[in-house]
């Protein structure tokens, strides 16, 4: 058995994106795995190499962390809207309504999904 990667490699993530079509996604999944440990799954998620012009993502099971590594965006959330730049950390509780918009065409961001599904309690 192998053990779980320690590292991911930005770069290296990044040339890969897009993944192949899938579902939703005609001309690429414009997400890639990274790293996964228990309930820990380290995602990089570059929303403009689908070509779709938008994230058409849902609501996730578990808790997350968006962690902007470069680019800006709208970040839309529960009805909410506000600035994302690089450097920027976002928090979005498992089933809640979110996306990026009008993302600039370099906006990339790490998305780190934890946690039990439903997310966790207070």
């Amino acid at each position: 058995m192998n053990p779980a990667p320690l590292k991911a490699d930005f770069q290296a993530l990044l040339a890969a994106l897009p993944q192949p079509a899938q579902g939703a996604y005609p001309h690429g999944t414009p997400f890639v795995a990274a790293l996964a440990h228990g309930s820990l799954r380290v995602e990089l998620f570059a929303p403009a190499t689908s070509q779709l012009g938008r994230d058409i993502q849902q609501p996730h099971a578990q808790d997350e962390l968006y962690v902007v590594q470069r680019g800006t965006s709208a970040f839309w959330r529960a009805g909410q809207s506000e600035t994302a730049q690089a450097g920027d950390i976002l928090f979005v509780p498992a089933g809640v309504e979110h996306r990026f918009e009008n993302f600039s065409p370099d906006f990339v961001t790490w998305v780190v999904f934890y946690g039990p599904p439903h997310g966790e309690t207070a």
